[in-house]
C-alpha cells in the first residue's frame, strides 16, 4: 500500500530516498515543550522491531509488549495515547524474582493475557504452586491476578516497577526517547508531569509502600491455600487545558459501534471463520471519528506506525474492500475525504492530498493523492451498487466531479497519467486507477444526469487501445506488463503486484465488470504470470518478481508479500475467470493467516513456501493493518461472488466453481443495506438464503 512513510518502516527525516512526514502523535495530541529526544545509551538507533509484539488496539490507545507481558522501558514498550507513551515501564516481581514467562496471547484486539509462573518455598519439585495473570486492555487498565495451589498459606512480596518518558511515537519508532520523567507519590499510586500535561497510574488495593525515586509499588500479599489475590491497576491521562476533539471523537475498539453488522462465516474450512473474525475484530479497533463531523468513520492505516493521520488511498482501499458489509464504512470515509479535497481554481483543484511513498529501487517515490484521487469515484459509484442511499450518493458527487476534473488536467493534453505529477514516470497500475475512474465516474455522470459521461468513456477507449502496446513487452515466454514507462518512451519492465491492478476492473451495473485495459490474450498471460512461482510464493503475492534484479523477500517494494494486493489479485483473478490461479494465491494467504493467528500483518517476507515452513514476519510490518483486515474480508467475500446493482433492484452471485475452500455459508453480509446471508456448496454452487425485499436473484 501507500504512505506517509515506506508501508510499515518508520522514517523519522524526510529525504529523497525517504519522503514525506515522519509518523508522530494523532491529530490534537499534547506536545510537551522538552528538549530534542537524544538515544538512550546503547541504545540503536533506527525502526523498532514489532513483529514479536502482543498490541492491544482501541484507538486512540495502544498497548505494546513482548510476549512475556512486562513492559520494560525499551523499545516501543508502554501504554499509549494519542501518540504519546503515557507509561513505558511497568516490570512485575513476585516473591523477589520476575516470573517466567509460560504464555502470552491477544484476546481480542484491544485485550491480551499472560501467564507466568513463579516458585515459592511451597515448591518441593519441578511443579510451581502460584501462577500470575495479567489481563492488560488497550485502555490502560492492568489486572494482575496470583493463584496459589500449595497446601500452606503464602505470603508473598509484589513490586511493580513504574515509569515514563512520555515520548512521541515518531521519537520512539526511531529509538529516540527521551530521559526518564522522575515520578511523585500520588494518592494510591504515582504520577509524572511535563508542560503540563499529568500522567497516574492507580492501585486497588493501595499499596503498601510507594517509593517515587524508584517508581515501586510494593505490597505484602497473603495468598491462603487455593486462594486468589488480585492487584488492578489505571494508567490515566491528564493533557493540558480541556479536551482535546481528537481525543473524544475515537470510538474505543470494543465499545464503539461499528458501521457493519455481525458477519460471520462457516464451512468446511474453519479458517475462513476464524480468519474472518479476527479481521472485523481488528477492524473495530481501527476505526476513527473524523474530528470535526463525529458521525463520519474511517479507518486508521495501521499500528503502531500509521495509527496517527489519515492515510486516505489505505481507508478508501479498506472502505472499498469492506462493501460487502455494509456501506456505512465507506459512506464516511468518503465524506472525510470530500473535505480535505483541494479547493480553488488551481491546477490541483480537486485532489485529494497524500503523502509521497516509496515504490521501490526501478520507480521513484509515488503520491498517494493520485491513488485517493483515483478512488473516489469508484468507491462512490461501487457504494451506489451495493445500496448507498440516492440523496448520500448525489451528495458526495460534486466531490467526485473535482476528482474527474483534476485527472482532466493532470493528464491535460497528454496519453497517460504521470506518478508524481508532473514529470514522473507512467506507472502501469496508475493507468489502470485511472481508467476504472473514468469508466465508473461515466456510471455515475449519466445516473444522474450530469455532463460528460461519453467523453470520459471515450477517453478511456483511446487509453486501452494504446495501453496494449505501449505498455506490454514481448518475449519467449508470451510476453508481460511492464512496471511503468518514462516520459521519453524508455520502459520500466520489472514484474510486481502492481500489475495486478490491471485486472481490477470495477463494478458497473446489472453484475457487470468494466473492461479491462488488456485484451483477451494479455489477460490470460498476466494470470499465468501472477498464479506462477516467481510472484506466487506460495504464501500470497510478491511485489516484485523473485527473478527480478533488487529482489529482497523483505522489502516492502521489492519481494514482501502485500495482503492488499494479493487480496486484489484473488479478485481480480476470479472475476476475469482465472479460478485456479485466484484459489492458489487464495489458500497460500489463508495458510499464512492461520500462521500469523488470523492477524494478518501489513506485509511479511516473500520467501519461497517449502514443506513444512512458515512465512516470515517482517520486522516493522503493521498489525493490525487496515488493508490487510479488510484484504481478508475481500480474500473471503470473493468466494460467494456477490455482484449487487441496488438501484436497478438485482444481485447477481457467481462464486467461483471450485469452490477453493469447499462448502462455505455467510451470513451478516449486507446489500441495500439489509442483511444478506448465501451459502455455497462444494459444487461452487450458490443460494441466498436471506436479501432485502424486492431485489431480484440471479447467477
Amino acid at each position: 500500500m501507500h504512505g506517509n512513510v515506506p508501508h510499515g518502516h518508520p522514517t523519522l527525516t524526510p529525504s529523497p530516498a525517504a519522503p514525506g512526514p515522519a509518523p508522530g502523535p494523532a491529530r490534537g495530541s499534547a506536545s510537551a515543550r522538552r528538549p530534542p529526544p537524544t538515544p538512550r545509551p546503547g541504545r540503536a538507533q533506527g525502526p523498532q522491531p514489532v513483529h514479536n509484539a502482543l498490541i492491544c488496539v482501541a484507538l486512540p490507545a495502544l498497548a505494546i509488549s513482548g510476549e512475556d507481558g512486562q513492559l520494560t522501558g525499551h523499545g516501543l514498550d508502554g501504554f499509549y495515547r494519542a501518540g504519546r507513551r503515557l507509561l513505558a515501564r511497568c516490570r512485575l516481581r513476585v516473591g523477589g524474582a520476575e516470573p517466567v514467562p509460560v504464555q502470552g496471547r491477544m484476546l481480542a484486539a484491544d485485550r491480551a493475557r499472560f501467564v507466568g509462573t513463579v516458585r515459592t518455598v511451597a515448591d518441593s519439585g519441578p511443579d510451581p504452586a502460584v501462577t500470575v495473570e495479567r489481563l492488560r486492555d488497550a485502555e490502560g487498565c492492568e489486572r494482575i491476578t496470583l493463584r496459589s495451589t500449595a497446601a500452606r498459606a503464602l505470603k508473598l512480596g509484589v513490586e511493580v516497577s513504574l515509569g515514563t518518558d512520555l515520548a512521541e511515537l515518531g521519537a520512539i519508532a526511531s529509538g529516540l526517547a527521551g530521559p526518564e520523567v522522575p515520578a511523585a507519590v500520588h494518592a494510591c499510586g504515582l504520577r509524572w508531569s511535563a508542560a503540563g500535561a499529568q500522567v497516574m497510574v492507580t492501585a486497588d488495593p493501595a499499596p503498601g509502600d510507594s517509593l517515587a525515586s524508584a517508581g515501586l509499588l510494593c505490597w505484602e500479599l497473603e495468598l491462603p491455600p487455593g486462594g486468589t489475590r488480585s492487584i488492578e491497576l489505571r494508567v490515566r491521562f491528564e493533557p493540558p487545558g480541556r479536551a482535546r476533539p481528537a481525543e473524544t471523537a475515537v470510538p474505543r475498539g470494543r465499545g464503539g459501534t461499528a458501521p457493519w453488522g455481525e458477519a460471520a462465516a462457516e464451512g468446511d474450512d474453519p479458517r475462513a471463520a476464524a480468519l474472518l473474525e479476527a479481521s472485523l475484530d481488528d477492524l473495530r479497533a481501527l476505526l476513527v471519528r473524523d474530528p470535526g463531523q463525529p458521525a463520519d468513520v474511517h479507518l486508521a492505516a495501521g499500528v503502531p506506525w500509521r495509527c496517527g493521520h489519515l492515510a486516505p488511498a489505505e481507508a478508501l482501499w479498506a472502505a472499498r474492500m469492506t462493501l460487502p458489509l455494509g456501506v456505512r464504512l465507506a459512506a464516511g470515509t468518503l465524506r472525510t475525504l470530500a473535505r480535505a479535497q483541494l479547493p480553488g481554481p488551481h491546477g490541483d483543484s480537486g485532489r485529494i492530498p497524500g503523502a509521497l511513498r516509496h515504490a521501490g529501487a526501478h520507480l521513484p517515490p509515488g503520491c498517494t493523492g493520485i491513488e485517493a484521487t483515483l478512488l473516489f469515484p469508484v468507491v462512490l459509484a461501487e457504494a451506489r451498487r451495493w445500496g448507498l442511499a440516492e440523496r448520500e450518493t448525489e451528495a458526495l458527487l460534486p466531490a467526485a466531479e473535482r476528482c474527474l476534473g483534476w485527472l482532466r488536467t493532470a493528464v491535460g493534453e497528454g496519453r497517460y497519467l504521470a506518478d508524481p505529477v508532473p514529470g514522473g514516470p507512467y506507472r502501469c497500475e496508475v493507468q489502470a486507477h485511472a481508467h476504472r475512474a473514468a469508466l465508473l465516474g461515466a456510471d455515475l455522470l449519466e445516473a444522474y444526469g450530469r455532463p460528460g459521461a461519453e467523453r470520459w468513456r471515450d477517453w478511456a477507449g483511446e487509453l486501452r487501445r494504446h495501453f496494449r502496446d505501449d505498455f506490454w513487452a514481448g518475449d519467449p515466454g508470451g510476453g508481460r506488463p511492464v512496471a511503468a514507462r518514462t516520459p521519453d518512451g524508455r520502459r520500466i519492465p520489472q514484474l510486481g503486484c502492481a500489475a495486478a491492478h490491471l485486472l481490477d476492473t470495477g463494478l458497473l451495473g446489472a453484475g457487470e465488470y468494466a473492461p479491462g485495459l488488456l485484451d483477451k490474450v494479455q489477460t490470460e498471460q498476466l494470470a499465468r504470470l501472477l498464479g506462477g512461482p516467481a510472484l506466487d510464493s506460495g504464501w500470497g503475492l510478491r511485489s516484485l518478481g523473485a527473478k527480478e534484479q533488487g529482489h529482497n523477500p523483505f522489502g516492502h517494494r521489492s519481494g514482501a508479500v502485500r495482503v492488499h494486493e494479493t487480496a486484489v489479485a484473488v479478485a481480480g483473478l476470479a472475476a476475469a475467470g482465472y479460478e485456479k490461479e485466484a484459489g492458489g494465491l487464495l489458500r497460500g494467504t489463508l495458510d499464512a493467516a492461520e500462521a500469523f493467528g488470523y492477524r494478518l500483518p501489513e506485509m511479511y517476507a516473500g520467501e519461497q513456501r517449502t514443506t513444512g515452513s512458515v512465512p516470515l514476519p517482517h520486522p516493522a510490518a503493521c498489525r493490525p493493518a487496515a488493508v490487510a483486515a479488510s484484504g481478508a474480508v475481500q480474500l473471503l467475500t470473493t468466494l460467494v461472488g456477490v455482484r449487487p446493482d441496488v438501484p436497478a433492484g438485482s444481485v447477481v452471485v457467481r462464486p467461483p466453481r471450485t469452490a477453493p475452500l469447499g462448502a462455505l455459508r455467510f451470513t451478516g453480509l449486507r446489500v441495500a443495506d439489509q442483511p444478506f446471508a448465501v451459502r455455497i456448496s462444494r459444487l461452487g454452487l450458490g443460494m441466498v438464503e436471506e436479501a432485502a425485499d424486492g431485489l431480484q436473484l440471479g447467477v
